[in-house]
This record gives C-alpha cells, sequence and structure tokens, in this order.
C-alpha cells in the first residue's frame, strides 16, 4: 500500500535524470511506495541514480506486456522520484523503496542505450485561490471518500487522518488518486491534469462511480446473506418444531408422509421379497435429510412399486356365448382367431390358475390386428394396454434404466402394467417386426423373457430391481411379415396367420361397420345416403388394392364428404350411390383389373401370384426366334424367379422327344421369357409351372387354355411342389374370370381355408407332375384322368 508523507523541502531537480519504466501503476507526488525491479535497462537506471542524487524518473508504460518499452511505449507525464533504500533479492531482481518528489513532462530522450536518460522539465501546480466553491468541493470529496469508506472500500486510517486535515485541492487529489487503486489510464489521466480543481473534480467523479459499485455490490452482499440467514433460521425452526411435536406427540409432515408410504406399501400387498426391499428403502428415506438428491430418487422408486398392481387383477368373463357375440360385433369372420380365444376362455373356465398365451397375429397392414386386440380385452372383460415397438432400438425400452441414471424410469412393460391398473391386462406389442438394433442393445433379445411363459413369472426390470410376475398377462403380438421376426422370439409364440379379406368379406365389413362409422362422423343418416353393393364393390376393385381396409375406408369417407357438402349447401336431400355413379365422387379408376384374354394363345399362359395387398394373376410371355440356345428373362425377375425360369427349361429339353419337340432345335434358338409389368419386381417360385407351360406351349405350338390359372414350383425331375397363400391367389383367379385352377396336389388340404362363396364356379386341378399340368393347361392334348375338385 503506498504511503504519503509530507515533505517540506524539495532537494533541487536536475534537467536530466535516468528513466525508470513503471508497469501496472502510475506513482503520484509524495507516494512512497516499494518498486521490485528486474529487467536489466531498469537495473542500470537505478544503478546510475544511486551513484548520482539518487533521483528518477517514473515513468508508466502504456501496455504492461512489452519487456523492452520504446520510447511511444511510455506516457510523457510521470514523477521524480528518490530512492530512499535498496536491497538485492537472491534471485537477481532489486527491490527499492522510492518517494515521489514532483511531476515532470519528457521533453525528448538523450539517451537510449544501456537505458534512458531524459531531457525533463519540472510541473508545478499553478497557485490556487480557495474560494466558497473550492471549500465545499475539498468538503464533498472528503465526504464521498469517507462514504467510500463506509460501504467497504479499505484504506488506512493514517491516510484518512491527513485527508482530513488537508486543505490543497491538488495535494488532497492526488494523494486520494494514489490510494484508490486506479487503473493506470485513470490514474495517469489525472496525473497529467495541471489544474488542482480540474483534478478534484475528477476524483470526485471517480469516487461517485465507485460509491455506486460499492452499492450495488453491497446489495449482492446483503441479499445472499439474507438467502443463507433464511435458510438456516428455517432449518432452526423446523428442528425446533420437531422437537415441540415430539413432546406433544403429534407428527410434522415428513413423518406424515413416511408413515403414509409404510401404509400405501402394506396394502399393496406385495411379495415378501418386494415388500422387504420396500421397507429398506423407507428406512433409508426417514433418515435421509429430505433435500437430498437422493432423497427424491428413493421416494420416486418407493413411489413406482407401491403404485403396481401385484395382487389387483380383474376378473375374467367366462360367458362363452357372451364372448363370442362381442367378438362378432367387432370383427367380420376372422374364425381362426376368435376360436383361439374361445379355445383360451374354455380352459380358464375349467382350469382358474393357467399362464396367459402369447399370440403373435401375422398379416398386411390395414387387416384389423390392432382393433382385435381391444376387441379380445373387451370380450375378456380385462383392461387393454398397447405399446408400439416400430423403431425401438434401445433395451432400455423395455427393461428400464438403472437408478443410478439421472431421470431413470421403468421400462415399457412395467409403466404398461401400472397404467393399466391390473397384473392380468390384455397387452399389446404393436410391428414386433419393426423392433431395431443398435450399440444400445438389442429390444428383440430383452423380449425373450417377457415372452417366455416359463420365466416371465419373475421379469426383473433394470429399474425395479425386483421381479414382477408377467404370467397372468395375455400377451398379443402383431407383425406384417414373419421373417424379420428373431428365431428365439418367433419359437416363442403362437402365430395365427391373418389373411387379407376377399371382395365379398370387405363388402360385408363395409357393409356393417365401415358405411355406418363414416356417415356417423360426416354427420348425416342412411335416409340421405345409400351406397348400393354394386357400388362399394366398384369402389373395392377400381378405386383401392389393398389386403386390409384402409384404403376403402378412406374412399367411403371421400364420398361421405361429397355427399355431405351437396346437403349443407341445400343443393340435395338424397343421393344413391351406384356402380356408375362412383366415379363422379372418386374420380377416375386408379386400378383396373388385368384384361382377360381374349383367346387362347401359343407362348402365353396365366399365373397366380401372392403380394401383401392380395392375390393378383401375372401373365407369362415366351417366344422363340433363331439363335444359339440363349435364354433371355425379362420382367424385374429376382433370383429364385430366374432359377425356376432355367430348371423348367432344363424340364422341357430333358423330355423333349415325349413333348414332341425335336431335340437338335435348342441349339438354334434363342428362347424369351417376359413377365408383364415390367417396373414390378417380382420373385418367388411360385410361378415354375406357369412359366415351364409357357415355353412347352411355344415350343409345340400348343396354344394355352385363357380359362386355365396355374401356380407352383416346379422340378428337374418335373415335380410339381406345395406354394403359400392359396386363398388370396384363389380370390384373384375368380375377380379374373378364371374357370380352372392348377395347384400342387400337396395343396388339397389349404381349400378347407377358402371360403365357400370363392369355391364356387371355380375348378380346382391338383397336379402332382408337370405332365398334369400338360394336361389340363396345353389345347390339342390328350386329356389324362386328372383329380378335379369342384
Amino acid at each position: 500500500m503506498p504511503n504519503f508523507e509530507e515533505i517540506e523541502h524539495h532537494p533541487e531537480i536536475p534537467p536530466r535524470l535516468p528513466v525508470l519504466p513503471v508497469r501496472d501503476i502510475a506513482i503520484f507526488p509524495y507516494m512512497i511506495i516499494p518498486l521490485f525491479v528486474g529487467r536489466e535497462m531498469s537495473i542500470k537506471a537505478i544503478d546510475d541514480a544511486l551513484s548520482g542524487n539518487r533521483m528518477i524518473l517514473l515513468i508508466a508504460q502504456k501496455d504492461l506486456n512489452i519487456e523492452n518499452p520504446e520510447p511511444k511505449d511510455l506516457y510523457e507525464v510521470g514523477t521524480v522520484g528518490m530512492i530512499m533504500r535498496m536491497l538485492k533479492l537472491p534471485d537477481g531482481r532489486i527491490k527499492i523503496l522510492v518517494q515521489g518528489l514532483s511531476k515532470a513532462r519528457i521533453e525528448s530522450f538523450v539517451k537510449k542505450e544501456p537505458y534512458y536518460i531524459a531531457e525533463i522539465q519540472k510541473i508545478q501546480d499553478p497557485k490556487v485561490e480557495i474560494t466558497l466553491e473550492t471549500e465545499a468541493l475539498i468538503r464533498n470529496v472528503k465526504e464521498q471518500l469517507d462514504k467510500a469508506v463506509s460501504l467497504g472500500k479499505v484504506l488506512l486510517p493514517d491516510i484518512l487522518v491527513v485527508v482530513e486535515n488537508l486543505e490543497e485541492p491538488g495535494r488532497l487529489a492526488d494523494l486520494i488518486a494514489s490510494n484508490l487503486g486506479l487503473k493506470v489510464d485513470v490514474a495517469q489521466e489525472v496525473l497529467e491534469t495541471i489544474n488542482p480543481i480540474s483534478r478534484l473534480k475528477k476524483i470526485g467523479d471517480i469516487l461517485s462511480r465507485e460509491i455506486e459499485l460499492l452499492t450495488v455490490q453491497q446489495k449482492i452482499q446483503t441479499e445472499a446473506r439474507g438467502e443463507i440467514d433464511k435458510t438456516q433460521r428455517e432449518y432452526f425452526l423446523r428442528e425446533q418444531l420437531k422437537a415441540i411435536q415430539k413432546e406433544l406427540g403429534e407428527m410434522d409432515e415428513r413423518a406424515e408422509e413416511i408413515q403414509d408410504l409404510g401404509k400405501r406399501i402394506e396394502e399393496a400387498k406385495m411379495p415378501e421379497k418386494v415388500a422387504k426391499e420396500a421397507e429398506k428403502q423407507l428406512k433409508r428415506l426417514e433418515k435421509m435429510h429430505p433435500d437430498a438428491a437422493e432423497s427424491a430418487v428413493i421416494r420416486t422408486y418407493i413411489d413406482w412399486l407401491v403404485d403396481l398392481p401385484w395382487s389387483k387383477s380383474t376378473q375374467d368373463n367366462l360367458d362363452i356365448a357372451m364372448a363370442k357375440k362381442v367378438l362378432d360385433e367387432d370383427h367380420y369372420n376372422l374364425e381362426k382367431v376368435k376360436e383361439r380365444i374361445l379355445e383360451y376362455l374354455a380352459v380358464r373356465k375349467l382350469k382358474e390358475k393357467m399362464k396367459g398365451p402369447i399370440l403373435c397375429f401375422v398379416g398386411p397392414p390395414g387387416v384389423g390386428k390392432t382393433s382385435l386386440g381391444k376387441s379380445i380385452a373387451r370380450a375378456l372383460g380385462r383392461e387393454f394396454v398397447r405399446i408400439s415397438l416400430g423403431g425401438i432400438r434401445d433395451e432400455a425400452e423395455i427393461r428400464g434404466h438403472r437408478r443410478t441414471y439421472v431421470g431413470a424410469l421403468p421400462g415399457r412393460i412395467i409403466q404398461g402394467i401400472k397404467q393399466s391398473g391390473s397384473n392380468n391386462p390384455i397387452f399389446m406389442m404393436d410391428e414386433i417386426d419393426k423392433v431395431g438394433a443398435d450399440f444400445r442393445g438389442d429390444p428383440s433379445a430383452a423380449l425373450l423373457e417377457v415372452l417366455d411363459p416359463e420365466q416371465n413369472y419373475s421379469f426383473s426390470d433394470h429399474y425395479l430391481g425386483v421381479p414382477f410376475d408377467l404370467s397372468n398377462v395375455m400377451f398379443i403380438t402383431t407383425a406384417n411379415l414373419v421373417d424379420p421376426i428373431l428365431p428365439a422370439l418367433k419359437d416363442r409364440m403362437e402365430t395365427i396367420e391373418i389373411a387379407g379379406y376377399t371382395e365379398e368379406e370387405k363388402l360385408g365389413i363395409a357393409r356393417n361397420f365401415l358405411i355406418p362409422r363414416q356417415l356417423s362422423e360426416n354427420g348425416i343418416t342412411s335416409k340421405q345416403l345409400e351406397i348400393t353393393d354394386k357400388g362399394v364393390l366398384t369402389v373395392i376393385s377400381q378405386y383401392t388394392r389393398e389386403a386390409g381396409l384402409r384404403n376403402l375406408e378412406r374412399e367411403l369417407a371421400n364420398i361421405c364428404r361429397k355427399v355431405a357438402r351437396q346437403i349443407a349447401e341445400g343443393k340435395k336431400k338424397y343421393v344413391k350411390a351406384t356402380h356408375n355413379k362412383i366415379h363422379q365422387f372418386l374420380g377416375v379408376p386408379k386400378h383396373l383389373p388385368e384384361e382377360e384374354r381374349e383367346k387362347d394363345e401359343i407362348g402365353v399362359s396365366t399365373g397366380l401370384a401372392w403380394t401383401q395387398a392380395g392375390g393378383d394373376i401375372i401373365y407369362v410371355e415366351a417366344t422363340t426366334m433363331k439363335g444359339k440356345g440363349n435364354l433371355t428373362l425379362t420382367g424385374h425377375l429376382g433370383d429364385v424367379m430366374k432359377e425356376s425360369a432355367q430348371a423348367a427349361l432344363s424340364y422341357i429339353r430333358s423330355k423333349a422327344s415325349l413333348l414332341g419337340i425335336k431335340e437338335d432345335i435348342f441349339n438354334k434358338i434363342d428362347i424369351h421369357i417376359h413377365v408383364p409389368a415390367g417396373a414390378i419386381p417380382k420373385d418367388g417360385p411360385s410361378a415354375g409351372i406357369t412359366m415351364a407351360a409357357a415355353l412347352a406351349s411355344a415350343l409345340t405350338n400348343r396354344p394355352v387354355s385363357k380359362d386355365v390359372a396355374m401356380t407352383g414350383e416346379v422340378t428337374l425331375r418335373g415335380r410339381v411342389l406345395p406354394i403359400g397363400g392359396l386363398k388370396e391367389k384363389a380370390l384373384a383367379a375368380k375377380q379374373a374370370g378364371i374357370r380352372s385352377i392348377i395347384i400342387p396336389k400337396r395343396n388339397k388340404k389349404d381349400l378347407e381355408e377358402i371360403p365357400k362363396n370363392v369355391r364356387k364356379g371355380l375348378e380346382f386341378v391338383f397336379a402332382d407332375t408337370m405332365d398334369d399340368v400338360f394336361s389340363a393347361a396345353l389345347k390339342n392334348q390328350k386329356q389324362k384322368n386328372l383329380t378335379r375338385f369342384h
């Protein structure tokens, strides 16, 4: 801290003095301050001063980071100082004690090496007459300094005494400036102000700003201290209140909360192990400070434990007839699924304790898999919970996070059980075939435990850390395709295929469910809009191409909206939508059925295909041309289909003589097989016999019957192997006007799945070998005795 002493007589100041550049401080006259000097040029300047009159010019640097300042890096005005003491330090630096004598201005530098020597001019304060205004200014500055000290500004008591006795404005300004700890540029500005009154006014402004800063600082400190005092006061009062309540036999809020949690743990009727864990955590919570971070974690954990339905279950509706009625009300057909649910109910009626079945509904979009789950819950009188697994990639979504993580929660299984409020809900997991996997784990693997009746009686969620019994839950999963499902997971579920609907089934569903719902949602009645059966069938065949019903309902809603507008505008009161008027509501047909072949053609056979949108017919075209025995395949065919074409050709070549084909002709011709439409990808082995029939027709010049469609896989030995999707294929054939269908003999058992109304008018020919196929499909050939079914 710089000192200030009154110096009665100044020694004579010479016109030239060595210069000592000073960093981070501006020195005023009458200051006594210690300085540490380490730069070589500065040490030499001090040695020169000590060898003479001990005087040196102290000049502040403009930038304290410059190690070797040039003249331009120094201010022009500084203070002449007297070196009073000097001490050499062990590290090579020098410590000096200097006293400011007088201000001086550098006129020029007369020497720059090895240290600066400057030509200086002494600056003296002009004489000032002490007027009333000056006295007021002096008093104001003194009061400001006192106020700053009262607000926390630290000054030595000796300085305050000297200030009180000083009446000279210049000396007073210098004394205060040297003790306020000002920044170098601000202090230098004060030092360079020659007029004492102006200098004192600047000090007044500086003190005013300092007082504002100190006031704000004190306010902040007071508020912070007030908060701390308030917290401490509340703590002491709370502790006193506890002691008083203890004496009176009363309980505080926290004790009541602990007691309430204990009561809820008892009421939850948890298993013994779970109850022990809950009580253990409750004791920890009781001993913990309410503001502790872990207190909230434990409290949340106990809340989860007591809210789970450990012993709460809904009573099953065991009236089989009633359950069948509910299922029939909600869904048209789907006999397989309904039969399985009623079987479960029957067993449940005979045996009280049984494990819940784990079903997997597989079928194309829009056939009612999800809504079927709700219907089953309504039929059984159980709660219904649904979660979507589509896009889930984190195993913790199933098993939950461990409690050590911030914001941890149980997995979706436990969350769903809590939401249902019973331990035996219908738990539907949608889109199980769309579960992903990444670095966070594989959710499918986590589902292995959930969907295994031998393991799920003690399902352990990472968050709970205690087993929960899922054996009473009826799990229903849904998928569009079986292939993407993990094999081990597929093995744990009972798969029920839900095929697409026939046109007649769609008509029945539209009549019973879709049209009434859309009439209601669009604010019109059956008295205002009537859609004929032919009209609905037109919408189904020409405006939708799907196995399910979503697009059909969308198109029916479109008709209802347009009719609603006509009625709202007062144009019509009643509309009858016949098949001829459908295009007025829905525009140009979006899908047109494949055109029927007008006549029997050589090299063109009709095949049947399965798609996700249901069945479809395809035409296989084969032609021959002069060449070298090459086979060309076009029509966006997959590898399996290409291999089927190769197998069909190889079979025909091996049986060429029996078919009446010259064996040497294959080296003289090229064969081209094309399957329209070329832009649609096609694959699978079921077109094998269709391609073989087209090839045989092209090579023997015998036409293929236009009324016959076929499906089946062919082998090199000419055997016809079974295929899938027979119901959809048969439906497609009926819609296309086909009268006879050739199918593998081993698919005979699947005819039972085809509705009677679809079978009506169709003849099924069962083929065991390609000879059977050729006999039924190729014209101008003697018919063999084939097994036929009408």
